[in-house]
């Protein structure tokens, strides 16, 4: 039956079912609390545990590793299980683990514990969406409710700073990793009274080839980004993603043969489904990479402390969910491609802002800018997830939730990638090395902003401030450059989803193949 003719009889959400999208945004705010809590908690737990350089990056990457690489398998575990049972094994797991976490006594138990965190995270964001697919039947609700889940995600990220910033001062590191509980402990009461149970009682086993390739094909590619991201141009590096976009093609392969395959490719068959994952995975390169440039900016040219960069952080967390809440009223009266364009389109001008900071007096800008970034972000988070998740079949709503979060880590990683080892190079190329710096401050200062703060305090106060000044210089014309870079990549990605997805609008949800 074609549910577009369906559209207009769709039953309307009850109180139900609006408390259980609070219940549904609280394990969502978890996940982006915990990728940027960790930051802040770096100090106190080096001195604690004291692990090694290598053990240190480990701590920081296995958990988005874990959480990318059983996205997919997530998903679809959960179209076949149960995606409230899955939701639900996933919260238990994530208290436990967090707990673990949080009383961990040596490095490698914290690199463990971090990882089966990710793993148990990998549940939520699937599942999360999958029920909101399927409690919210009326488009234009279901358009609401995902604007009100990619806003929640929104705001954890710039809070997770001040939240941890709060928690340091008065407890200690592993106080970080028990915000989850709680939260869990609410999640596992009230999940089996507001949530619905949906699974697809037609899906087959899985196929654990399939889990093995998915996750040879992911964890290699983002490993691969970020190593480049912050080493430079690596053959190690290069390898990785190279081999992981080999066992990528022989996944793709693997899944056109099964007849319960592990993601369902006919799901590509729908364009908006597939415009709106670019859009989704291009507008995150710009936001991820330019992300990385904005915290440094405020903490290593501005001096500010991580709790009040978080804090500088806030009034673009707002805008963009002021954004992203408008979003669903707009798609009532303009389709849905033009107000995800006009916003993208908006959140160029905010880099072309950026684009001006001064080294020197130029937070106010910089400020304004992020603000006018995040607002025009807003509209592509909540209207692309909700074409993502809408133009899939209810029994493969986990995969589509799955593939619309990969899109967002993809992007990010990309973005920090590429974009970093564009500021990077700006920086090398700009960077004026004052004379009469000793050979080693001389070379950190040519190399980066990091390296120049570390060397500096075993400098005169003289050359110490000549050496910052020149860094600062340098890595704001890397961050001037990178916002021209992100202002050409959203309006070229606004281009494509007012082109792409002009055709779509309010009754996006109604797809003839749901």
């Amino acid at each position: 039956m074609s549910s577009k003719a369906a559209a207009p009889s769709a039953a309307k959400a009850g109180a139900r079912e609006w408390t259980g999208l609070a219940v549904l945004a609280l394990p969502t705010l978890l996940i982006s609390l915990d990728q940027s809590v960790l930051f802040l908690a770096l100090p106190s737990l080096a001195e604690a545990l004291k692990p090694t350089g290598t053990q240190t990056l480990w701590m920081m990457d296995i958990y988005g590793f874990m959480i990318a690489g059983f996205l997919i398998t997530m998903g679809t575990l959960g179209d076949r299980v149960g995606q409230r049972k899955l939701l639900m094994i996933g919260a238990a797991c994530v208290g436990l683990t967090s707990l673990l976490a949080a009383y961990s006594t040596s490095a490698e138990t914290l690199i463990a514990t971090r990882a089966l965190l990710g793993i148990s995270a990998a549940t939520l964001m699937p599942s999360t969406l999958a029920l909101i697919s399927n409690m919210f039947h009326d488009p234009q609700e279901r358009g609401r409710a995902i604007a009100v889940w990619a806003s929640c995600f929104m705001a954890g990220t710039a809070l997770g700073p001040v939240v941890g910033g709060v928690l340091l001062e008065y407890f200690w590191w592993g106080s970080v990793f028990l915000l989850g509980v709680p939260i869990m402990v609410v999640l596992l009461v009230l999940a089996p009274i507001l949530l619905p149970e949906y699974r697809d009682a037609g899906a087959g086993k899985v196929d654990l080839l399939s889990v093995a390739l998915s996750l040879g094909a992911i964890l290699p590619v983002i490993h691969g980004l970020k190593e480049l991201a912050k080493y430079g141009w690596d053959p190690l590096a290069a390898g990785a993603i190279l081999a992981g976009l080999v066992v990528g093609a022989l996944f793709v392969s693997r899944q056109r043969k099964l007849e319960s395959p592990l993601l369902d490719l006919r799901l590509f068959s729908s364009a908006s489904f597939s415009f709106a994952l670019v859009v989704l995975l291009v507008s995150m390169v710009a936001m991820g990479g330019f992300y990385l440039f904005v915290t440094g900016y405020f903490q290593m040219v501005e001096g500010l402390s991580p709790m009040e960069a978080g804090l500088w952080m806030v009034p673009a967390a707002l805008a963009s969910i002021v954004s992203a809440q408008l979003a669903p009223t707009l798609v009532k009266r303009l389709p849905l491609g033009i107000v995800i364009g006009m916003g993208l389109g908006i959140g160029a001008v905010g880099y072309v802002l950026i684009a001006f900071v001064g080294p020197v007096g130029g937070l106010p800008l910089l400020v304004a800018g992020f603000v006018v970034v995040f607002f025009g972000s807003g509209p592509a988070g909540a209207l692309g997830t909700h074409l993502v998740v809408s133009s899939a079949p209810p029994a493969r709503g986990g995969s589509a939730a799955a593939l619309s979060s990969i899109s967002g880590d993809l992007g990010v990683a990309l973005g920090i990638a590429v974009l970093g080892s564009i500021g990077s190079a700006v920086y090398r190329g700009q960077v004026q090395v004052p004379e009469g710096l000793p050979e080693g401050a001389a070379r950190a200062t040519g190399d980066s902003l990091e390296s120049t703060l570390a060397a500096a305090g075993r400098l005169s106060p003289e050359l110490g401030d000549q050496a910052l000044a020149a860094a600062r210089d340098a890595y704001t014309s890397g961050l001037n450059t990178v916002a021209v870079v992100c202002a050409l990549v959203a309006a070229t990605t606004a281009v494509i989803a007012m082109t792409a997805l002009r055709g779509v609008g309010s009754g996006v949800a109604d797809q003839a193949d749901r």
